[in-house]
């Protein structure tokens, strides 16, 4: 059996859900345009370029969920699928998908954006097995923080071993594995890999792509 491992935003998706769901809430008035759109472009470029503290995002990003019932929240995200990450879903991305899972391959989504958004993207390309920032929860409600290590650069790496433990299985128990990835954060696990590909890669994953001689393709 081999391990197929996919990132989601501008790999799989044709674009960042994480900075579309903070658009959402700002568009649907939820959250004041004027404080946290700039915020929000602020973060998407400092993980663009690799500087990102995901203690500080997280934060950002997490403390809506805290302000509002799982109803509600829940009702928002079926019109943000709708709406938003619809559009975005690449074809060649479920193509890919589809093939690994045709060749009996174990499939993973392995992303840093929190489980709430990207658990209903995972089941749309029908991925079983979601590798994500996990949210804690009190009393049915999010609090507002990330539950255990976020799944993000290092933390990729962390929570894929801590996973397959639980599985009781480790990289040597896969004839090969896959992990197919847009961007240079993702360089640690990409290195873990027999089969790291670069999928329309930011510019210092390209070079460091060429460099090192791995596949570089396009879902466009």
């Amino acid at each position: 059996m081999e391990l197929a491992l996919f990132d989601l935003d501008n790999t799989l998706l044709s674009g960042d859900s994480d900075y579309e769901w903070a658009q959402f809430l700002v568009e649907r008035g939820v959250l004041e345009r004027a404080q946290y759109e700039a915020k929000n472009d602020r973060f998407f470029l400092q993980h663009k370029e690799g500087r990102l503290d995901i203690d500080e995002f997280l934060e950002f990003q997490l403390a809506p969920l805290a302000r509002h019932s799982r109803e509600e929240l829940d009702e928002w995200h079926g019109e943000f699928m709708r709406t938003r990450i619809g559009p975005m879903i690449r074809a060649k991305g479920i193509d890919l998908v589809q093939r690994h899972s045709r060749h009996g391959d174990l499939c993973a989504i392995v992303t840093s954006t929190n489980a709430f958004i990207t658990a209903p993207i995972a089941r749309a390309f029908g991925v079983e097995h979601l590798l994500a920032t996990e949210l804690e929860v009190e009393n049915g409600r999010f609090t507002g923080k990330p539950s255990g290590t976020p799944c993000f650069r290092q933390g990729k790496v962390s929570c894929l071993a801590e996973w397959l433990s639980e599985r009781g299985q480790t990289f040597a128990s896969f004839s090969a594995s896959w992990f197919y990835s847009d961007s240079h954060n993702d360089l640690p696990l990409l290195e873990r890999v027999t089969h790291p590909v670069a999928v329309d890669p930011d510019e210092i994953l390209r070079r460091e792509a060429s460099a090192r001689g791995w596949q570089i393709i396009s879902l466009e």
